[in-house]
């Protein structure tokens, strides 16, 4: 493959879509689509996106017996769908901080400890260079409402056999969808 150029075609408030121009290995055109949250990407080095532009939340209660789980519909879906707490890490802030942050503003709990990151990972490598990290940890506290108008979140607290019910016929994130069939088996 042989990189010829990018092109941007939209911006939005939140994603920039690209298209990227290259030559197969047999020599023929074509154009790869992708979004990206930077919205000023003009060289192939500036796609490999060098930090990571949201928190992922794996989290569970104070006897390690639940794992926290998000239900929201979403908008790109059309359904509800079963996700980790998650968000944008806003300038200035740390993992750590938007991971405190948007625990609060999703589902009202408190962080009580963070405990292991996972590395970096792409959200949907397939069409996008947005970066993630995953921070694992501790909550606890009452549920409340979004402080966000934009999402419709219902959080909920999921034991290993509620997890194993769940994946049988409800839609999930993949992400989450991967690490709960492990959790629930071990």
């Amino acid at each position: 493959m042989k990189f010829e150029g990018i092109e941007k075609v939209s911006t939005g408030k939140f994603i920039t879509r690209y298209d990227l121009h290259y030559k197969t290995v047999d020599n023929k055109d074509k154009i790869y689509e992708m979004i990206s949250r930077n919205s000023d990407i003009k060289t192939i080095q500036d796609i490999n996106n060098p930090k990571p532009d949201a928190v992922v939340l794996i989290i569970e209660d104070e006897t390690h017996e639940h794992i926290l789980i998000n239900k929201e519909f979403r908008m790109a879906a059309g359904c509800w769908v079963y996700n980790f707490p998650a968000g944008l890490i806003d300038p200035g802030e740390t993992p750590e901080i938007a991971a405190k942050r948007e625990l609060q503003e999703e589902t009202g709990l408190e962080m009580i400890s963070i405990d292991d990151f996972i590395g970096e990972s792409y959200s949907a490598i397939g069409f996008s260079n947005e970066k993630n990290v995953c921070v694992v940890g501790t909550a606890r506290g009452t549920f409340k409402e979004s402080t966000s108008t934009f999402e419709e979140i219902e959080p909920g607290w999921y034991s290993k056999a509620e997890v194993k019910e769940l994946l049988k016929n409800n839609p999930f994130a993949a992400r989450t969808q991967a690490y709960c069939y492990m959790w629930s088996r071990s």
